[in-house]
């Protein structure tokens, strides 16, 4: 998998887990620092493009996600997923932090935190491709917190240009999350996005209005694209300065 799009080096050791990202919806909103702040480990900066800052949430599909070496399992290696994102650096490595990632899937939403730090918490959905676009539905079981809605593509396929507002957005390659207590980070690597600007409509979403990020209006995001997908390789977590 090619690397020289990517502005920073991959680990030298072998990647761990290989997975699809497959109908992806990025609905974007501009939030209150203030209150996106409360999310973010001290030791991480929050980024923000042109003095903004950004929250994502992505319904998409998670495919064979296999270990390296294994191959995917029906029924366990494919499943929705639902996630809020926001965007931090940390020694010059730009990257995503998350402020959850609701998933159906019980494997994965037991081991993910165990092993990686990760906020997986267990939802049910789907995510399907329709004549038009995609159709996306979650609803946790816990609290029944739900997000439900539709996009559509608008144009042409894209890829991010250089500077862009849609590279700062889509470009990152690592993400943080705070596991045993420490800050951690984890590479992934992937060909560059590409995507089509999008519309969307939105029918529920306590799902993002309940982290009480001052958006004044959770139906209605202020950046919409959709994707097709990329192929992923992730690497384990590895403490701040440390390789393991």
């Amino acid at each position: 998998m090619r690397t020289d799009h990517i502005p920073f080096p991959m680990p030298a050791r072998s990647w761990s887990l290989n997975q699809n990202w497959v109908n992806l919806t990025f609905m974007h909103w501009i939030v209150d620092k203030k209150k996106i702040s409360k999310y973010i480990p001290e030791d991480i900066e929050l980024e923000d493009f042109d003095g903004d800052a950004y929250v994502g949430t992505i319904p998409f599909r998670m495919e064979r996600v296999r270990p390296r070496f294994l191959p995917s399992v029906p029924f366990v290696s494919n499943f929705p997923e639902f996630n809020i994102r926001t965007y931090v650096r940390k020694n010059g490595i730009p990257g995503v932090l998350f402020l959850t990632l609701d998933a159906q899937s019980r494997i994965t939403s037991a081991y993910a935190p165990w092993a990686y730090g990760l906020p997986y918490v267990y939802s049910k959905g789907y995510v399907k491709e329709t004549e038009e676009g995609f159709e996306w539905y979650s609803k946790r079981v816990s609290n029944g917190i739900e997000l439900r809605g539709k996009s559509s593509p608008i144009g042409s396929v894209e890829k991010a240009k250089k500077g862009s507002l849609e590279e700062f957005l889509f470009e990152r390659y690592s993400l943080y999350v705070t596991y045993n207590q420490k800050t951690h980070m984890a590479y992934t690597c992937h060909e560059p996005w590409e995507y089509h600007k999008a519309e969307a409509e939105i029918e529920i979403n306590t799902l993002t209005e309940h982290y009480e990020l001052g958006i004044e209006n959770p139906l209605k995001p202020d950046l919409i694209h959709i994707s097709k997908g990329v192929q992923v390789r992730t690497w384990s977590i590895e403490k701040i300065g440390e390789e393991l």
